[in-house]
């Protein structure tokens, strides 16, 4: 059964964050608690420690676990493997939320960019790309029969 821990954060407006001890996990998941001990090793795994320096594994540790797991048991890939998978994961996170962030802003920015009259004066230079005249020559071909 589980063992849970209340990860008492000091501030009342923060929401208490269930936490699990190194048994219980390794107990639910049928884990050696070694096992977690070397994913926490290999920088797998990150729980938050008490204030007697125990483990305490979160509903977001677990979750993370769990994609470990069946990257391992279920695909066959090796830690090396899975620690490129949740690198690459966390990234994409990172760009989707640049992404949104940035789609957020052209949103909220439409009617600007969207209301240029006139481009702008040449030399200007408040703008983002320098807008320079250039003279297009075209070479003219001639057909010989």
């Amino acid at each position: 059964m589980w063992r849970w821990v209340s990860n008492n954060i000091g501030d009342d407006m923060k929401r208490k964050q269930k936490t699990y001890t190194i048994s219980a996990v390794a107990e639910q998941y049928s884990l050696h608690p070694q096992t977690l001990r070397m994913y926490e090793r290999e920088g797998l795994l990150k729980p938050s420690r008490s204030e007697g320096n125990t483990r305490l594994y979160t509903d977001t540790d677990l979750a993370r676990l769990e994609l470990i797991l069946s990257l391992t048991r279920d695909l066959g890939v090796n830690l090396a493997g899975v620690e490129i998978i949740l690198n690459m994961r966390e990234k994409m996170d990172a760009m989707q939320a640049e992404f949104e962030r940035f789609f957020k802003y052209l949103q909220s920015h439409a009617d600007e960019l969207t209301n240029f009259v006139e481009p702008p004066a040449e030399g200007t230079t408040d703008a983002l790309v320098p807008v320079m005249r250039t003279a297009v020559i075209r070479r003219r071909t001639i057909s010989r029969n």
